[in-house]
């Protein structure tokens, strides 16, 4: 802000104007205007690529900005428990989201579910495997199978649900390679260091380096939920909000379709 330069009659006169215009300032600084401000998205890894582009999308319509914190969904909600800053929560399963609502670290009210995914079985592009079922997996050529930590991380609880349920997740317990989230799963099939990997199949799209081998059908497969909300302790919750509801619309859903995802609502 510029503030014009003035001749004054006294000196009282000159103080009362330099009083105005600090007083002024300080509502500027205060208060900034409505509707501006950061707002933190702690969001599961399999989100990045879409939430990244909506992110974007929303910025260009809206003052608010937002940064996202992505990781695996056990991780995130961990951090809320111990109070790092975050407006919105979404996780990749319910489980997380249900253990914060206990805890009143979320709003009630804004809980909603709006994704789903499907389970697939990858391998680098440049491999030769073929995975026809789960217990091609005991297979003697496929020695190494990476996935997220089966006991916390929300694709590798899927993964051994459904193993389990096929009868062979004991059989294969000496090849697993737990890993910290789906990217990771990604990352370690893509560079060859695992000969399989389980992930979400909208991980599997957007890689050029990966070939989806095994597509776990619906009807077999865990039901996969993304459930959204407010973080109780929010400090812009209007903006929270605001952006909450941008995921819902039809922009967001079609990013989200873009990127592979199932609408839920």
């Amino acid at each position: 802000m510029r503030l014009q330069l003035r001749k004054f009659d006294s000196l009282a006169t000159m103080n009362q104007f330099l009083l105005v215009g600090l007083s002024f300032l300080v509502v500027v600084l205060v208060h900034p205007p409505v509707g501006a401000g950061e707002i933190i998205v702690s969001a599961a890894a399999s989100l990045t690529d879409a939430l990244t582009e909506i992110g974007k999308t929303y910025e260009l319509k809206s003052r608010n900005q937002v940064s996202f914190n992505f990781g695996a969904s056990s991780n995130l909600a961990r951090q809320i428990e111990e109070g790092a800053p975050a407006d919105l929560f979404f996780s990749a399963d319910l489980e997380k989201m249900e253990n914060l609502k206990k805890q009143r670290r979320i709003e009630d009210s804004s809980w909603r579910n709006l994704l789903s995914n499907r389970l697939v079985i990858v391998v680098s592009k440049d491999s030769t495997l073929t995975i026809k079922s789960p217990r091609d997996l005991l297979r003697g050529e496929v020695k190494r199978i990476a996935l997220g930590e089966p006991s916390s991380v929300p694709v590798g609880i899927y993964t051994r649900k459904y193993l389990e349920e096929e009868g062979v997740w004991e059989r294969i317990k000496s090849k697993l390679i737990p890993v910290m989230n789906v990217r990771a799963t990604l990352a370690a099939v893509e560079s060859g260091n695992v000969d399989v990997g389980f992930i979400y199949k909208t991980d599997a799209v957007i890689s050029h380096r990966v070939t989806i081998v095994y597509e776990v059908p619906r009807e077999k497969g865990p039901k996969i939920i993304y459930p959204v909300g407010l973080v109780r302790e929010s400090k812009k919750k209007e903006g929270a909000n605001d952006f909450l509801k941008f995921l819902f619309t039809e922009t967001g859903k079609g990013i989200f379709r873009k990127y592979g995802f199932i609408i839920l609502e």
